[in-house]
């Protein structure tokens, strides 16, 4: 799982209004604009659940780490939502 989060991180690093931060355990926080907007896109493009909005941190999504065919889905889809 950890060789999957870092090249699910590093492929996010690379799509544009998208910035990953360092995160702990099997989600990644990402710093964007209109989260709410963009979670809302995600969700109905790809499984329900993998991304949410935090509560308490302002202008990101958390995007959960998954199997590299789901983390191949949920990438395109944000490139989609973002372009």
């Amino acid at each position: 799982m950890a060789e999957e989060k870092e090249r699910f991180y590093s492929r996010l690093a690379c799509i544009p209004g998208i910035h990953p931060m360092p995160s702990i355990g099997d989600w990644i926080l990402l710093r964007v604009e209109h989260p709410t907007e963009l979670a809302r896109k995600i969700t109905r493009r790809v499984l329900p659940g993998l991304i949410s909005v935090p509560r308490h941190v302002t202008g990101a999504v958390r995007v959960t780490v998954s199997d590299p065919k789901t983390n191949e889905r949920l990438l395109r889809a944000l490139r989609e939502a973002v372009a």
